[in-house]
């Protein structure tokens, strides 16, 4: 685990983690989440490619999750916001994108074409998620089953609530479709980032209640591979306590 000073830092630190990868595995398949945590590090992300420290022609890139029912070019959609913060600017091709169609009448169907076009090009590298403040990966809600694929699932009321600063216009939400944790867990490097003080308490319930689909974020835990950044106010709950590296995993430990 790695805890930065500031969302910045944050975002940096993420950045770079991301871009060594790509320039070890051009053709790497990485999975980004749209909101407010991810969006310093795709910023970064962009500002290397520019640059010329990474370049992402040859990776492929799945979207984690979308609105159901919500169209594509709504600024509030999980796909116009990766489409403008990341894809446009990149400058990447169709075919390189991977990406639920939140009003296909089949959702079924759909999710089983994305678990096909993952399995051609995967597993997936990285998959970059946050955390909601219910404990969802994704729109992995609580109870949600631990060895799902694609899915598509009813909103928890919380995440309802908090998903109304992402539209311009009252919209109402009552399902979403997302990429399983089966993904997350066979992704070969999972990273969950969060920042700020209203992350804390969920970041110390999933780094160290048990693990349970009561709190879809804790599963981090059993992840080969995984890497956790987050800020100081994020993580203001595990004062005082001890980093150790459990089987892979880079947690906190009650002092003895």
């Amino acid at each position: 685990m790695t805890v930065c000073k500031n969302y910045d830092e944050l975002s940096k630190t993420t950045a770079d983690f991301v871009a060594a990868y790509v320039n070890k595995k051009p053709n790497s398949l990485l999975c980004f989440p749209s909101g407010e945590s991810p969006g310093g590090t795709i910023d970064y992300l962009v500002q290397y490619a520019h640059q010329g420290k990474v370049d992402f022609s040859e990776c492929y890139f799945v979207g984690l999750d979308e609105w159901v029912g919500v169209h594509e070019k709504n600024e509030g959609s999980c796909k116009y916001y990766l489409y403008s913060r990341l894809f446009t600017p990149l400058k990447i091709k169709e075919e390189k994108i991977i990406f639920f169609n939140a009003l296909a009448r089949n959702l079924d169907h759909e999710c089983k074409q994305i678990d096909t076009k993952i399995s051609a090009h995967g597993p997936i590298d990285i998959m970059l998620v946050g955390v909601g403040l219910n404990g969802h990966i994704g729109l992995n809600e609580p109870g949600v089953l631990f060895d799902s694929y694609s899915h598509h699932i009813d909103l928890d009321p919380l995440t309802k609530s908090v998903a109304k600063k992402y539209f311009k216009q009252e919209t109402i939400l009552t399902a979403g479709i997302t990429l399983g944790l089966k993904h997350l867990m066979e992704s070969k490097v999972a990273i969950l980032i969060a920042s700020g003080i209203k992350k804390a308490e969920i970041i110390y319930k999933a780094l160290n209640e048990e693990v349970s689909n009561k709190i879809p974020a804790t599963i981090i835990q059993k992840h080969p591979n995984s890497f956790v950044f987050i800020d100081k106010e994020a993580a203001s709950n595990l004062t005082n306590r001890d980093f150790t590296d459990l089987n892979g995993f880079h947690r906190l430990a009650n002092k003895h």
